[in-house]
């Protein structure tokens, strides 16, 4: 017998505009049969890979990588199914795409 199970991760599209000194927040919703769901943050600025900013589980507190404690914050909520990132104090620096990532943990 094939399951199929169908998971899949929706952000907006389209630049944010704002200034230094801000606060943004960057949608993320999820869609997930799974039971434990983690739900991952990465950055890719131009001409680079991805870097890992933070994960969230379903269930416990999760972590950020050390050079995303401060500024960048994430609660995964159940009840939506989503992942908004706040970003505090906009630098140039943050400049960026944003990727959401879903991930099933096995079972």
């Amino acid at each position: 017998m094939l399951l199929l199970r169908e998971d899949s991760v929706t952000q907006p599209t389209g630049d944010v505009i704002t200034t230094e000194g801000e606060q943004v927040t960057l949608g993320c919703t999820f869609d997930t049969q799974g039971t434990t769901p983690y739900l991952f943050w990465y950055k890719q600025e131009a001409n680079d890979y991805p870097k890992y900013m933070l994960m969230r589980p379903k269930y416990g507190t999760g972590d950020n990588a050390a050079d995303f404690k401060d500024r960048f914050h994430a609660d995964l909520d159940t009840k939506t199914n989503s992942i908004p990132l706040t970003i505090q104090g906009l630098q140039l620096s943050d400049s960026a795409v944003y990727y959401c990532v879903l991930n099933e943990a096995e079972t």
